[in-house]
């Protein structure tokens, strides 16, 4: 059974912050709701339609390519992939998702730039549904959620405070588990 994403420590954007979401236009229907989803949960975190930027590509497989290409810029403080890939009769769905995958998560690494991922993979079209603002919650919204997280947490590692209130936060003082 599929479940939800855990709630996000995020905190309001600082100004200067951008943000660019990519949608893949491959079942676009259900990627709107995604898009829908992802910018509600940035305005709810104090980031203005003036400061995401969203850039539709043909589908799935060309998000990581789009990602690496707006990371280059320097301009974004993160960015969001959004697509929905469903899986047909063929092994095509396999090979979409898991190239949309492993190229987002290239695009992040050499960049530094957090690129948050944001694509359905489901077995049928009722299932994608469900995971864009149906039963099992938006996508959309948790990966901009992670993207605000981690964009603040990257912003930490040049304060000195990445981390700072999350998951896993050590108390001051104390002990780290002993390493045999």
């Amino acid at each position: 059974m599929a479940g939800r994403a855990p709630k996000a420590a995020v905190r309001s954007k600082t100004a200067g912050e951008r943000f660019a979401v990519i949608v893949a236009r491959f079942n676009e229907a259900i990627s709107k709701k995604l898009l829908d989803g992802a910018l509600e949960a940035l305005a709810a975190h104090g980031v203005g339609s003036e400061a995401a930027e969203v850039h539709w590509v043909p589908g799935s497989f060309e998000l990581p390519q789009a990602a690496a290409a707006l990371a280059k810029t320097g301009r974004y403080s993160a960015i969001i992939c959004l697509g929905v890939v469903v899986k047909g009769q063929t092994p095509h769905f396999e090979l979409v998702a898991g190239a949309a995958a492993q190229g987002i998560t290239r695009a992040a690494l050499a960049s530094g730039v957090p690129v948050s991922f944001g694509v359905v993979t489901a077995l049928t079209e009722e299932q994608a549904w469900e995971r864009a603002g149906g039963a099992v919650g938006n996508r959309g919204e948790e990966a901009a959620a992670a993207a605000l997280e981690m964009a603040r947490w990257t912003r930490g590692l040049t304060t000195g405070r990445a981390g700072r209130g999350g998951v896993g936060r050590r108390r001051r003082g104390a002990r780290s588990p002993r390493r045999r």
